[in-house]
C-alpha cells in the first residue's frame, strides 16, 4: 500500500493471511491495513485470489492461517457484528426478478435497517426512471446497478465490492466511482477488486498476484 502504516487501533487489517481453495493454495503471507476514509483496490490476474480475499475480509471464508481484525479485534470473535458493519457485493446480483426495482431496494433496506435511502439510491445509480419496473425486464447492466444500489439504502462503514463495474456502461461506472468517493469522504472504507482502471483518486493498490503461494505464478 502507498500510505503510511495505519494505526492498528483504528484500521481494518489482515496479517499473514494464507488461503487455500479445495486442494489448491491461492495466496500466502498477505497483509493489508485500511484506515478510515481509505479505498483499497485489489488487482492481479484471474485466479490470483481477489474474490477469495474479499470473502475472507467479509468473514465468509476462513483463512488457513492469519487473522483479519477490525480496530484491533479479530472479526472471528464476533461474526455477527462484523456482518452488520459491512456491505458485500459479489459477482451474483442477488436481485429478485418478480419484484420491482423499488421493491428490491425496499427489501434490502428493511433487512439492513435502512431508512429513507431508497430515493437517493435510485438517483445515485440512475435507476429512478425504472423504479416501478419488475427486475426481470432489466438488462444485465441495469441489474448490476440495482445490485450495487443496495449499498446506498443502509449505512455500513465497510464496503467490499467484487468487480463492481462489470457490465456497466460509462454512466454506471461513473456512478460507482462517485458512490465510493462519497462513502470514503465521510470516513467509510472500501475494498474493490477489479481488472479495469478505476477513477478513485489516491486509492491504495494491493496486487494479490504478488502473494501467490506458487512462486511461478507471481508477477
Amino acid at each position: 500500500m502507498n500510505r503510511a502504516s495505519p494505526d492498528p487501533a483504528t484500521a481494518f487489517s489482515g496479517r499473514a493471511l494464507d488461503c487455500m481453495r479445495g486442494d489448491r493454495w491461492v495466496f500466502s503471507g498477505l497483509d493489508f491495513a485500511l484506515p478510515p476514509g481509505a479505498t483499497l483496490v485489489l488487482t492481479g490476474p484471474n485466479g490470483s485470489g481477489k474474490s477469495s480475499l474479499l470473502r475472507i475480509m467479509a468473514g465468509l471464508l476462513a483463512p488457513v492461517s492469519g487473522a483479519v481484525a477490525w480496530q484491533g479485534a479479530d472479526i472471528a470473535d464476533d461474526r455477527v457484528a462484523h456482518a452488520e458493519r459491512l456491505h458485500y457485493v459479489g459477482h451474483l446480483d442477488a436481485v429478485k426478478p418478480a419484484l420491482t426495482v423499488t421493491e428490491n431496494l425496499r427489501f434490502w433496506a428493511a433487512l439492513r435497517g435502512g431508512r429513507g435511502g431508497i430515493g437517493r439510491a435510485l438517483e445515485l445509480f440512475g435507476l429512478a426512471p425504472l423504479a416501478d419496473l419488475p427486475a426481470r425486464f432489466l438488462s444485465a447492466g441495469q441489474r448490476r446497478r440495482l445490485a450495487l444500489a443496495r449499498i446506498a439504502v443502509a449505512e455500513a462503514p465497510l464496503w467490499l465490492l467484487d468487480e463492481p463495474t462489470v457490465a456497466l456502461d460509462g454512466e454506471g461506472v461513473a456512478a460507482v466511482h462517485a458512490a465510493i468517493r462519497e462513502h470514503c469522504a465521510g470516513g467509510g472504507r472500501c475494498v474493490v477488486s477489479t481488472n479495469a482502471a478505476l477513477d478513485l483518486g489516491d486509492a491504495a493498490e494491493l496486487d494479490v498476484g504478488r502473494h501467490a503461494a506458487d512462486p511461478a505464478v507471481r508477477a
